[in-house]
């Protein structure tokens, strides 16, 4: 049994500190806002000009000019600002925001991180979130659609940054970046230990 992309949301979820302004990427991340915990307030930033994302939005509630930078459509909250895309990359380039979570191809045992741009074209905005941000979490299936490790010792793909990476969520339990290797911190329901290190390529420490 693993976790499966609701439970992958709701464990990144448990990241979020009271008071802190958070960044959401495209894919399983934007699902961490219906995760968040009971008693936590913060404030979820979109890079292309909304500050205080709510849940996505029930179909009576649907705005089709309201959306995330994934396009998908989400609410706005009673203390929501919108502004141009200029602002929004100022707050993240001048360390507003406390964390990003985002999505990723590759990972490296060293932090580095690989999500070239698919679902939008070119790097997008992740480029100057990890450069940005006090703290980032990739949230990512441990293996891609061959059943190759996605944890990697070094990153195949184009870098958005190097030894960005603090800690890595994935269907099969969660990875620090730590010296030597990636510190196992957390196993998903029913994985065991040797699972979750013979599908990763990078070094797994404990």
């Amino acid at each position: 049994m693993v976790w499966d992309r609701n439970q992958m949301a709701a464990r990144a979820a448990r990241e979020l500190q009271d008071g802190t302004y958070v960044n959401l990427g495209i894919g399983i991340p934007t699902l961490v806002a219906d995760y968040i915990p009971e008693g936590v307030h913060v404030t979820l930033q979109s890079e292309n000009g909304l500050l205080g994302i709510g849940p996505f939005p029930t179909e009576d509630k649907i705005d089709a000019d309201l959306i995330n930078a994934g396009k998908q459509t989400v609410t706005a909250l009673p203390h929501s600002a919108l502004f141009d895309s200029a602002q929004s990359f100022a707050m993240i380039r001048g360390g507003k925001i406390a964390l990003a979570i985002l999505g990723a191809m590759e990972v490296a045992e060293n932090g580095d991180l690989a999500n070239p741009g698919k679902l939008v074209e070119g790097m997008g905005g992740a480029v100057d979130l990890v450069a940005g941000v006090k703290r980032v979490v990739v949230v990512m299936d441990h293996t891609n659609k061959a059943g190759e490790s996605k944890v990697l010792k070094t990153c195949t793909l184009p870098l958005n940054g190097k030894g960005v990476v603090d800690r890595i969520i994935t269907n099969l339990g969660v990875l620090d970046v730590a010296d030597g290797g990636l510190k196992l911190v957390e196993l998903a329901d029913g994985v065991t230990d040797s699972e979750l290190r013979a599908a990763t390529d990078a070094t797994v420490i404990n």
